[in-house]
C-alpha cells in the first residue's frame, strides 16, 4: 500500500476497536463508501479489507449498509460466517438526513434476530454512523 492514512483517518480507524494485525471483512461496498476510513482501516491493520467473497477467518467485519439494500437480518447473519468468536461487526450506515438512511430502530429489531447486540453508536466519518454489533460469547471451557 503505497498512501497512508492521515491521522485524523488513523482516530477513526482506531474508533473502531481495529488492531496491527487484524483481519477486517468488508461488505456492502459502493462508491458511495469513505475511502478516507477504509485506507485508514488497511494502513491501522497492515493489510487490505478482505472483500465479501473471502472465507477466511476475521477479526472484524465493516458493513456499509443503506436503506434498499434487502434484509438485514440475513446480510448480518452472512457477516457472522467467518467472523472469530469474540469479533465486532461495525454495520455503517447514512447518517440521519442523507440519501438511504436507515433508522436505527430497524438496526435494533434486525440485530437480536441475527444473533447480536448493538453495544454502542459513533459518528464514524462525515457521511456514515457506525453501529457496533456483537454476538455473545462462547461459554468458557
Amino acid at each position: 500500500m503505497g498512501a497512508t492514512a492521515e491521522p485524523a483517518e488513523q482516530a477513526m480507524a482506531a474508533r473502531l476497536g481495529v488492531k496491527p494485525g487484524q483481519v477486517v471483512q468488508e461488505f456492502g461496498y459502493d462508491d458511495d463508501v469513505d475511502d478516507d476510513l477504509r485506507l485508514a482501516v488497511e494502513t491501522l491493520t497492515g493489510s487490505e479489507l478482505a472483500d465479501e467473497d473471502d472465507q477466511d477467518v476475521v477479526d472484524a467485519v465493516i458493513y456499509w449498509w443503506r436503506e434498499g439494500d434487502g434484509d438485514l437480518v440475513d446480510a448480518l447473519v452472512d457477516a457472522l460466517t467467518n467472523l472469530v468468536d469474540g469479533g465486532v461487526i461495525w454495520l455503517l450506515t447514512p447518517k440521519s438526513g442523507r440519501e438511504a438512511h436507515v433508522r436505527p430502530s430497524e438496526i435494533e429489531e434486525a440485530a437480536p434476530t441475527a444473533g447480536l447486540h448493538a453495544t454502542s453508536s459513533i459518528s464514524v466519518c462525515a457521511d456514515w454512523t457506525g453501529t457496533r454489533l456483537a454476538a455473545p460469547r462462547s461459554g468458557r471451557r
